[in-house]
């Protein structure tokens, strides 16, 4: 079994010890991580190393940066999305795995306000996403593309829609980019797995929303149908989330049956 996750750590250097916890109990084979906020060269691989995994870093300072971890060496390894020479945010981040899965970590733009110009600079940040995943698919390539999205795909991923009605990651053109890669073939590990679950994977510092459990599901993990066929579970892991100094995010997970390649 092969073990996939990843997790919005909101600054990695003030959650490393929550992450390294993390991964002590739950040993993933992967771990993708967004907005470790530290450039790519500050970025601490030395205790990762000693638990047995590398890293491959797309990094900047202050803001956004993702990361792999990996157990395994990783290989071909891409940090820009393709589509946008100017585009110098470190959202994005390739590579490809042992066994010949392209991964494929991602801190999708927010967007908001709606009325400015992130919100079209968000869809045009996933059509460009679209557009990497269609090449891939198009190769035939195993592809598992894990993130935040910030992207709420259903009204039964959020607390209460209408509370969130203007808000950027629910507006119907978010969605349709969703669905966009949803209809390449991708399919959404943990909605595979747990089809009429209400569950959440982020909660604001304010308004008392962890203990209210007034959350939102907008980290995903999306998998090509050949590894969708060998999925097994997934999850969302929601005890860093109560922590000391927790993130606002907590790990979500795939499980799936390793296959010849």
């Amino acid at each position: 079994m092969t073990v996939v996750a990843t997790w919005n750590v909101n600054s990695i250097k003030v959650r490393l010890p929550l992450v390294l916890d993390w991964l002590e109990r739950a040993a993933p084979d992967f771990l993708f991580l967004q907005e470790t906020k530290c450039p790519t060269e500050a970025f601490p691989g030395d205790p990762f190393r000693e638990r047995g995994y590398q890293a491959a870093v797309a990094g900047q300072k202050a803001y956004n940066g993702v990361a792999i971890l990996s157990k395994t060496p990783l290989a071909d390894i891409r940090t820009d999305l393709p589509g946008d020479a100017d585009d110098a945010q470190a959202r994005y981040l390739e590579a490809t795995t042992e066994g010949g899965v392209r991964l494929a970590c991602l801190y999708a733009p927010n967007g908001n306000p709606v009325e400015s110009e992130k919100f079209p600079c968000k869809l045009a940040w996933m059509d460009r996403l679209a557009a990497r995943a269609r090449a891939h698919l198009d190769e035939g390539r195993p592809l598992v593309m894990g993130g935040d999205f910030n992207i709420i795909p259903e009204d039964r991923d959020v607390y209460d829609p209408q509370a969130v009605s203007a808000d950027a990651l629910i507006q119907p053109q978010s969605r349709a980019r969703w669905r966009t890669l949803l209809n390449l073939g991708l399919v959404d590990a943990f909605r595979a797995c747990h089809a009429d679950a209400i569950a959440y994977s982020f909660w604001d510092y304010q308004g008392g929303a962890w203990p209210r459990n007034q959350g939102m599901r907008i980290d995903h993990i999306l998998l090509s149908p050949d590894l969708a066929d060998r999925l097994a579970d997934a999850g969302i892991d929601r005890s860093p989330r109560g922590a000391d100094k927790a993130s606002d995010h907590t790990p979500v997970w795939c499980r799936f049956r390793d296959g010849a390649r």
